[in-house]
């Protein structure tokens, strides 16, 4: 029986280490919540105080973090899992993180012996609760070959897009250009309607069923249109993130993007007037003169 640990237990980390479970792994799994750590138990997996426990249990490692800097700490930190993890074992590394860093995370886990495949994910929460994300995954062919079993258990889409490291994170970041711009570009259409007094459930109809529609505009509209900031399913700063990496690999190429720029502007006004924490369609509270709809409504 193959064992694998999953590194973070919220919402998504959860799903997919239930995944790994009902496909029969031995699974390992560390959080610093507590309350994580419990439920996580309670589906039958076991629990780890440290990192580096979980890693010396491993053939396989998968950090379901937010960004490079967690990646690091779990990996290279005070008991990292990379210090007690075995030459020949595999960490899939899932968060949205700078290209230049995923090639820099394999040359360091290569000096151990221990093989990345960069892999962050699409799908979101219900997309790790179902088994069906999709893995944006590069890296080399001994790497996939040590943890395909692993990759098929959690997603419906393994995409292999070369053995480099950093591949899968350029088509990360080019998806979440995308996913930002439509965001914000819902959320000011849906600003105009309201602010011409257009019946927002209306117009959602009209929309969803128009050339205008997008994935954004079907999936987040209901949100604004519930007046549901508070149950985040993606929170708004995790944009002003994604779309400031964005325009850091732009930024190096001296690249042009007009349209990430103003949508990571919109992001960031939003976060600095407090709504950071909350679903990222509140970007839709910068517009003024406009009155949204309420939860309960």
């Amino acid at each position: 029986m193959k064992k694998v640990g999953v590194i973070g237990l919220g919402a998504m980390g959860q799903g997919v280490a239930k995944n790994l479970l009902d496909a029969g792994f031995d699974v390992y799994g560390c959080d610093v919540r507590r309350e994580s750590l419990a439920t996580f138990a309670e589906h039958g997996g076991k629990p780890c105080e440290t990192p580096a426990q979980l890693g010396a249990q491993c053939d396989v490692v998968i950090t379901f973090v937010v960004n490079a800097a967690q990646t690091d700490a779990v990996l290279f930190g005070e008991h990292g899992a990379a210090q007690s993890m075995r030459a020949g074992s595999v960490v899939v590394a899932s968060a949205t993180v700078p290209p230049a860093y995923a090639i820099a995370l394999g040359e360091r886990l290569a000096t151990s012996g221990i093989g990345l495949i960069d892999s962050p994910v699409s799908g979101g929460v219900v997309g790790a609760t179902n088994g069906t994300l999709s893995l944006l995954a590069s890296g080399p062919d001994s790497a996939f070959e040590a943890c395909e079993d692993v990759l098929q258990a959690i997603a419906s889409k393994v995409y292999r897009l070369g053995s480099a490291h950093g591949n899968g994170s350029k088509v990360k970041v080019i998806n979440q250009l995308l996913v930002g711009v439509q965001i914000a570009a819902a959320a000011e259409a849906m600003a105009l309607g309201l602010r011409e007094g257009v019946d927002p459930a209306q117009l959602y109809e009209v929309i969803t069923h128009s050339a205008g529609n997008s994935w954004a505009f079907t999936d987040r509209v209901p949100h604004i249109i519930d007046g549901n900031y508070s149950s985040p399913t993606t929170a708004l700063d995790i944009f002003v993130k994604d779309l400031g990496l964005v325009l850091d690999a732009a930024r190096a190429s001296k690249f042009p993007l007009p349209l990430a720029s103003t949508a990571h502007q919109m992001f960031t006004t939003a976060s600095a007037a407090g709504y950071g924490n909350e679903d990222d369609t509140a970007v839709i509270k910068i517009f003024p003169g406009i009155q949204l709809p309420t939860k309960g409504e």
